[in-house]
């Protein structure tokens, strides 16, 4: 403990090129790992935890069954959804939902080299931040190096989506129906902006659980290296 206590304060107090030599110094197998390999230990963890939850995402109704990610209706159109089941319309309520969480599991499915790319540059000292920040520290990472790229091959994919499965045509019949509906305000919201940013959130949310149980599970640290780098924040 106090072997693991020392390389903590380590990774905190000094720079890159201060600590390898200190890593140097310490007693044979106090680390047993260099700045490479921590490195190379948060690019395996990230990418298994990518190519894991992606893959989850992706599939049939990956969305719309985990209610972790499963895209609700944006506020503007709750009330469209709760004025049309209290009128014997649930089932066309239903469909409208489930299509938006099609649509994000159609784009998904193009994060993954964009990701790949953004572990690739994770270099030493971010691994270093990454490693002693919080449970989701290197999801923040992504998030922050992925976002804008991410979203802008997400939109135009959700809106051939839309209109691949008749998204747009269905959105459309209900929002007719509800604002021909009496006592009622007409809504007219960009559900393609707005499912995109929903998907991003869901990919980021589910990395993230993936992050945490590395941290905080040894049993899912599958490979030696995966054991040694993350023993460095125990």
């Amino acid at each position: 403990m106090k072997r693991l206590l020392l390389c903590v304060l380590v990774f905190q107090l000094v720079g890159c090129a201060e600590l390898q030599q200190v890593v140097n110094q310490l007693p044979q197998g106090t680390t047993g790992i260099g700045n490479d390999q921590i490195a190379q230990g948060l690019r395996e963890a990230l990418n298994m935890g990518i190519e894991k939850q992606v893959e989850k995402l992706t599939s049939e109704n990956g969305f719309y069954r985990n209610e972790l990610v499963k895209i609700l209706l944006p506020e503007e159109l709750q009330k469209v959804d709760k004025t049309l089941r209290d009128v014997g319309l649930s089932s066309l309520a239903d469909e409208g939902l489930r299509i938006i969480n099609r649509a994000a599991e159609d784009a998904v499915g193009e994060a993954t080299p964009i990701f790949v790319d953004a572990v690739k540059g994770i270099t030493f000292n971010d691994a270093k931040q990454i490693l002693l920040g919080n449970d989701n520290a290197a999801t923040q990472y992504l998030q922050r190096a992925t976002k804008t790229q991410l979203y802008n091959k997400f939109n135009p994919i959700i809106k051939n989506s839309f209109q691949k499965v008749g998204a747009d045509q269905i959105w459309s019949n209900i929002i007719t129906k509800y604002n021909s509906l009496p006592l009622t305000n007409d809504v007219n919201p960009d559900l393609t902006d707005y499912t995109t940013n929903e998907a991003l959130e869901g990919v980021y949310t589910m990395i993230a659980v993936e992050e945490k149980e590395i941290r905080t599970k040894v049993s899912s640290r599958t490979t030696d290296l995966l054991k040694k780098v993350f023993a460095l924040q125990d």
